[in-house]
């Protein structure tokens, strides 16, 4: 029995999920759970929800939740209908406007520079992951524009989503965010603190990026254990029973 959810909603991005994915399943038993958008269907946060909740909806206890951006708006929303079944959501480069990503990034970039797709790309590889080698921005470029064509995304050319209505949820909340993000910005990640209750967090990578899961797998893996671990306070101790024996 896994205690533990990956979400993906992006198949082909999982190579950036793989380092964190290793480190949290030295600790905890997890699974992976993916939802691959097709050609011939719209894009729907409430498909992939009642996917979700379909592959879910026989387990007999609650189960951690962690997605990273739009695979992360997926955990949000099914912890919002369902909380009765999510023990905590944790929050990977999601702002408190779910709208925002690094697709609205893109588009944005496409309407603002006369470049080619493949350029724009290439900028955007530099400022999701900082400066690389040719052949890495080549592989970059190339999985991001798998993920745009084939992937689970609010946005296109034809059209933008410009917010999503966000409610603050039941389960305990653990939201994480890249000091170094040009996608959210300061002002959006500090605005989760409205939706908080006492025992959520908010944690900042100081030197990661969008992808900061990827670039410092151990140390994001060490804050989800922990916050998994407040959530369990050590049992009791049972009081000691002294026995007094009388004199001979």
């Amino acid at each position: 029995m896994f205690d533990a959810l990956w979400l993906s909603v992006s198949p082909k991005l999982r190579r950036f999920d793989q380092r964190l994915l290793v480190q949290l399943a030295r600790q905890t038993p997890m699974k992976h759970w993916e939802y691959h958008q097709t050609a011939d269907e719209p894009c729907s946060l409430t498909t992939a929800t009642v996917l979700l909740h379909d592959f879910l909806k026989h387990r007999d206890r609650p189960i951690h939740l962690i997605g990273h951006g739009i695979s992360g708006v997926v955990g949000l929303y099914y912890a919002q209908q369902h909380p009765e079944r999510v023990k905590s959501l944790t929050l990977l480069s999601v702002g408190a406007n779910p709208a925002v990503s690094w697709h609205a990034h893109y588009y944005a970039l496409r309407q603002l520079l006369p470049c080619s797709r493949a350029m724009i790309l290439a900028q955007m590889t530099r400022l999701l992951f900082g400066p690389q080698t040719l052949p890495l921005t080549s592989a970059f470029v190339e999985l991001l524009q798998q993920d745009l064509d084939e992937s689970l995304t609010l946005h296109s050319l034809a059209g933008h989503t410009n917010s999503l209505a966000v409610h603050a949820i039941e389960p305990p909340l653990l939201v994480c965010h890249g000091g170094l993000d040009v996608v959210l910005d300061p002002n959006m990640q500090i605005q989760w603190q409205l939706l908080f209750k006492p025992c959520d967090r908010r944690w900042t990578c100081a030197e990661g990026r969008h992808f900061f899961h990827y670039e410092y797998p151990q140390q994001v893996a060490a804050v989800i254990h922990d916050y998994w671990q407040s959530l369990n306070p050590p049992m009791p101790k049972p009081a000691s029973l002294t026995v007094s024996t009388p004199p001979c």
